[in-house]
């Protein structure tokens, strides 16, 4: 893969360790993100524009599921596969989650898409990831995010984008994700949001692609340390796991040495207020994040007994030690 310059693209790998604070459409209050919890009878949604496709009901769209999203027709698959990223955004969970990206999800494993197709998918969903108006609704940033992961598994099992293209998506993710300040992950009203697990599942697949090489992985690397304790959020749908698996896999490849992922998880797990861990709103969300996280790795290096998580393993003790 092209070299990135990590100094144009990215913070220092040891410099970011928290992401940005919230800005002033995420509803802070007292330092905490807040958000209103919206009934199903009071909510002021409107459906997504774009969605349904054009010649598709919700009927129709039932149908397809029921039928496992298999469209005979070829050139209707790739229509359909470029029109259905707008229900992506939908505030029906079941349309969302449930027919439009697992219809995206299984066209893409199952290789039914073209390789035009797929570049399509990669310039919308990352558009849409990166879409500078306030999505207040919070599915569609998160969804694309998602939805480019299954873009980035199919180049990482059969490779279709150049080079420019590969580096672009990963430059993409990287600047998109160290600047999540939504939160929000499951509520019963209206399923997941999940930005952050989300986002680092499309950074563990571009951790798993051989193409993107050390420097690279440095950068995924850098952007997940920039998540794991988020600025006065406290995680608690499982994100710590889903930010894990990327530096397990980067640890994997080869992406630091024993010393380096040493020092970044001392790094991770040093407060910079060591008076407030216990005695501020701040100090506890900190620990509890940071915690989780090294947990997370530990018991996956525990669980497996892969010798190229070995060079992880003096880093995790450490933390865990050095933490307060």
């Amino acid at each position: 893969m092209k070299r990135l310059s990590l100094a144009l693209l990215s913070p220092l790998l040891l410099a970011c360790t928290q992401a940005p604070p919230p800005g002033p459409e995420s509803g802070l209050v007292g330092g905490w993100v807040l958000y209103p919890v919206l009934s199903a009878t009071n909510r002021p949604y409107v459906e997504a524009e774009g969605c349904p496709p054009t010649g598709w009901d919700e009927a129709k769209l039932d149908a397809l599921k029921a039928s496992d999203f298999e469209i005979a027709d070829a050139s209707a698959r790739q229509v359909f596969a470029k029109a259905i990223t707008a229900c992506l955004a939908s505030p029906d969970p079941a349309l969302r989650d449930g027919v439009a990206f697992e219809a995206l999800a299984h066209m893409l494993r199952g290789r039914q898409l073209g390789d035009d197709t797929m570049r399509a998918l990669l310039s919308d969903l990352t558009a849409r990831m990166k879409l500078e108006k306030d999505d207040p609704q919070g599915f569609g940033r998160s969804f694309a995010a998602l939805a480019l992961s299954e873009v980035a598994r199919a180049d990482r099992i059969q490779a279709y984008l150049t080079e420019d293209e590969l580096a672009k998506l990963l430059v993409d993710a990287q600047h998109w994700f160290i600047n999540i300040n939504d939160y929000r992950g499951y509520s019963d009203a209206d399923g997941w949001r999940h930005a952050v697990a989300h986002g680092a599942d499309l950074l563990m697949q571009l951790a798993l692609n051989p193409r993107i090489d050390e420097e690279g992985l440095r950068l995924i690397v850098s952007a997940i340390g920039a998540q794991v304790a988020p600025r006065m959020h406290a995680y608690v749908h499982g994100e710590p796991e889903r930010l894990a698996r990327p530096i397990l896999f980067a640890a994997q490849r080869g992406a630091m040495t024993e010393k380096e992922w040493t020092d970044w998880l001392v790094a991770l797990a040093t407060p910079d207020q060591p008076d407030k861990v216990f005695s501020s709103e701040f100090g506890l969300a900190w620990r509890h994040n940071t915690l989780a996280f090294l947990q997370a790795l530990y018991v996956s290096l525990e669980l497996s007994d892969d010798p190229a998580y070995a060079v992880l393993r003096p880093g995790v003790e450490a933390a865990l030690k050095a933490l307060p």
